[in-house]
C-alpha cells in the first residue's frame, strides 16, 4: 500500500478532524503493539483507514490525510513538528506556544503554518521528549534541558516563567557528523587553516572554540575532535550530550540536573574534577560557562594537554575576560595576575567563531594565545576574516586570510614530526 504520510507541514487540525483523530487514537490503542519505527507506521496507517471505511459516520466530513498525518507523528514522533525535525534543511526549530513556530533555514528564521491544539498539545511534547532520559519538567522545576535520540539539543521553558506558554528551542544535528571538508564547503574555514587546525590537535595544543550564540561552535568543537588520533582515551563532558566523535575510545559523561528534593545534581565541574581519575588523554568539554573553568585550566597546565572545550564571547579578547570572571566563581581568593597566569599557561589556541549578517556561520580568527606581558594576556592572531564587500544576493565575500606571523609554537609543531609550510603563513599575493 502506498504510504499517504507526508513530510510537508500540515494545515491546523478542524474540530471534525480532531474528533475522528481522538476516536482513532482511542481505537488503535486498545490492544496495539509497539515494535519498530516502521511497523508502528505501517499499523497506524492501515487500521485508521480501516476504521474510516467501517463508519459512515466518518466519511466525507474529514480530511483523512491530515488525521493520519497527524496522528502518526503524535504517537510516533513529536507532534506537529515532526515534519522540521525530518527537513534536511532545517537547523533549528522554535516553538512558542501552541499558535507560533518558527525554524532556520539557511540561516534565516522563518515563521511556519505548524499550530499545536493548545498549550496541553505542546506539554504532552515536551513531556514525551524529557521523560526518556529521567528529566521533567513542571512549576516546580519550569526548565529543563534535554536531547533528541538523534542528539539534537533541546530547552524548554513553561509557564509562569515563559508568558507566551510552553516553549521549546531545539537546536538539530546532522545525522552524519559535519567534517572537516564540509566546514571548508561551507566557507567556515579554508583547507589551509584546516591544515593548520589538524596539526594543533594532533600536536596537542590546548584549543578554545568561542562564539556567539548559534554561531556554530559544537559543531566545530566536534570536527576538531575528529582530528584526535584514535589510539587516544576521550573523555567528553557535557550538559546535554551531543558531540558524535568517531573514534573507537570515548566515554561521554553528562550532567544531572536536581532531583524533586532539589538534591542529586551532578555539575560540569564535577564531571570535569572525575574525569581526571579516569586516565584521559584528551578532555573535551562541550560548554564552559562556569566556575569548572577553574578545573579546566588546572587539567591543562598539569599535564592533560590537548584539551579542547567552548565559550560563549564575541572575540577571543572578550573569552580571555570571561575566563578570567569564571575562575571567579569558583570562590577561590586568587589574585588577578595569579588566573591570568593560569589561562596564559593553559591556552594554546582560541579559535573565534561568529555567525555572519547574512546568516553564514565561519571562523573569524584564529588567535594564538603567546604568555604574558607585566599583567596583560598577549594575544597575536594567526589568521582573521577579511571582508570584501556582498555579492548579488546580499551574500558576504571574504575569506580567513593569515596574518603574516608564524606561531611562537611552531617549533612545537615540528618537534612533533608535523611539518607545516611556512608559507601557509603569508598571504598568496593575487
Amino acid at each position: 500500500m502506498k504510504s499517504i504520510l507526508t513530510t510537508s507541514s500540515s494545515p491546523p487540525i478542524n474540530e471534525n478532524n480532531q474528533k475522528l483523530k481522538e476516536e482513532l487514537q482511542k481505537k488503535i490503542l486498545e490492544g496495539f503493539t509497539y515494535e519498530n519505527q516502521e511497523e508502528i507506521t505501517s499499523k497506524l496507517e492501515e487500521m485508521a483507514i480501516e476504521i474510516i471505511q467501517d463508519d459512515d459516520a466518518l466519511k466525507g466530513s474529514v480530511d483523512r490525510r491530515v488525521v493520519i498525518n497527524e496522528l502518526v507523528n503524535d504517537i510516533t514522533g513529536f507532534g506537529p513538528i515532526n515534519p522540521l525535525l525530518a527537513d534536511s534543511d532545517v537547523s533549528e526549530i522554535m516553538v512558542n506556544g501552541p499558535d507560533q513556530v518558527y525554524a532556520e533555514r539557511k540561516g534565516k528564521l522563518e515563521l511556519t503554518d505548524i499550530r499545536f491544539r493548545d498549550y496541553e498539545h505542546v506539554m504532552n511534547i515536551i513531556e514525551k521528549i524529557v521523560a526518556p532520559l529521567g528529566r521533567r519538567i513542571d512549576e516546580s522545576s519550569p526548565m529543563v534541558d534535554a536531547r533528541l535520540p538523534d542528539g539534537s539539543r533541546v530547552n524548554a521553558i513553561i509557564p509562569p516563567l515563559a508568558l507566551n506558554g510552553p516553549t521549546v528551542t531545539i537546536r538539530k544535528f546532522a545525522k552524519d557528523p559535519f567534517k572537516i571538508s564540509d566546514l571548508i564547503r561551507f566557507g567556515t574555514l579554508t583547507e589551509e587553516m584546516a591544515a593548520f587546525i589538524d596539526a594543533c590537535v594532533k600536536a596537542r595544543l590546548n584549543i578554545f572554540v568561542s562564539g556567539g550564540t548559534g554561531s556554530g561552535k559544537t559543531t566545530t568543537l566536534n570536527v576538531f575532535s575528529s582530528f584526535i588520533p584514535n589510539d587516544e582515551r576521550i573523555i567528553t563532558i557535557e550538559d546535554a550530550a551531543e558531540l558524535q566523535l568517531g573514534q573507537e575510545h570515548v566515554v561521554s559523561l553528562e550532567t544531572r540536573p536536581p532531583n524533586m528534593e532539589g538534591k542529586g545534581a551532578i555539575t560540569i565541574r564535577d564531571l570535569v574534577r572525575n574525569s581526571l581519575r579516569m586516565r584521559p588523554e584528551r578532555i573535551v568539554i562541550g560548554e564552559v560557562r562556569g566556575a569548572e573553568a577553574l578545573d579546566m585550566l588546572q587539567a591543562m597546565n598539569t599535564g592533560h594537554d590537548g584539551s579542547l572545550a567552548t565559550g560563549h564571547s564575541n572575540s577571543p579578547r572578550d573569552m580571555i575576560s570571561r575566563l578570567e570572571t569564571m575562575v571567579l566563581m569558583a570562590g577561590v581568593d586568587l589574585p588577578l595576575r595569579a588566573i591570568r597566569e593560569q589561562i596564559a599557561g593553559a591556552l594554546d589556541l582560541i579559535v573565534q567563531q561568529s555567525r555572519l549578517k547574512d546568516g553564514s556561520r565561519k571562523i573569524v580568527n584564529i588567535t594564538e594565545v603567546q604568555g604574558m606581558e607585566g599583567d596583560i594576556i598577549v594575544l597575536q592572531d594567526i589568521f582573521a576574516f577579511e571582508q570584501r564587500g556582498l555579492d548579488s544576493n546580499g551574500k558576504i565575500i571574504g575569506k580567513l586570510v593569515p596574518t603574516g606571523v608564524r606561531p611562537a609554537f611552531y617549533e612545537r609543531l615540528e618537534s612533533s614530526g608535523i611539518h607545516i609550510p611556512p608559507t601557509v603563513f603569508f598571504e598568496k599575493e593575487g
